[in-house]
């Protein structure tokens, strides 16, 4: 009964506005970045040093960020983005173990991740009546937020790996098709009136199978279809992209003001 009964307060206790980034072009840019880098990152990690100590210190660092994320009551771009660049390099690590260490297959993982996505999405739906991004003020709908978040970019590393290669497309065309399918919820908004919700997460599951796609071209070996670049070098590039990235926006940030007590 307590634990419902906390559940319930998170409701109540709100915060100095959202908790969630203005969506503008700059917050698109260091998605896509952070979804590439993410990708470079866990295989530099995983395939370049101890694999079980670099999961145990992704895991470390997500839960740590999302501990730190929750702690402050207002948004906080240089910790906001943290988070994301932990998901981005942990969930990468998680979906990749899956498959590696599991022998999941890419279409098994992609199908499981799909199914945990939408049973959250309903979940948020039923409980709060909207999946607005913009009435993330509480830290019941932030839960509800991160958990999302987790669930698209461990779906879209399944799925970016399921078309480069159980499909065969390579890593590529797999990015062409992703870029592809990332503009038509924005297609659909200007055009055809699309609802804002619907044409926002779906544009946001789809950044990143196409930022790791990109990732993955760039860094893996001509034999398999990449560019050859390696991992290290991908991963350190773009780690300095993504930052460049989140100071433009942190300096562009307008603070919220606190209310009077």
């Amino acid at each position: 009964m307590q634990s419902a009964d906390t559940f319930m307060r998170l409701d109540e206790d709100r915060y100095y506005g959202t908790k969630v980034p203005e969506i503008t072009p700059s917050f698109w840019v260091a998605k896509i970045l952070s979804t590439a880098m993410g990708e470079a990152t866990s295989d530099f990690l995983v395939f370049h040093t101890n694999t079980y100590l670099a999961v145990t210190a992704g895991g470390i660092g997500f839960l740590a960020a999302l501990v730190l994320q929750f702690s402050v009551r207002r948004h906080i771009p240089a910790i906001y983005w943290l988070v994301v660049i932990m998901v981005s390099i942990f969930g990468t690590m998680i979906a990749d173990v899956i498959h590696v260490v599991l022998g999941v297959p890419y279409i098994a993982s992609t199908s499981l991740f799909a199914a945990g996505l939408i049973l959250i999405l309903w979940r948020w739906n039923a409980t709060e009546t909207t999946l607005s991004i913009h009435t993330v003020a509480t830290p019941r709908r932030e839960a509800f937020y991160w958990a999302t978040v987790v669930a698209t970019f461990a779906l879209g590393t399944a799925a970016g790996d399921l078309t480069a290669s159980t499909f065969g497309l390579g890593y590529l065309t797999s990015a062409l098709l992703f870029s592809t399918l990332f503009a038509l919820p924005a297609l659909a908004y200007f055009v055809f009136g699309l609802n804002d919700v619907a044409a926002f997460w779906t544009a946001y599951i789809l950044t990143r199978p196409m930022g790791a796609s990109f990732a993955d071209w760039f860094d893996k070996p001509v034999a398999s279809s990449g560019l050859g670049y390696g991992t290290p070098a991908v991963a350190a590039l773009l780690s300095g992209a993504v930052g460049f990235a989140v100071l433009f926006i942190c300096l562009r940030h307008q603070p919220q003001t606190v209310p009077a007590s």
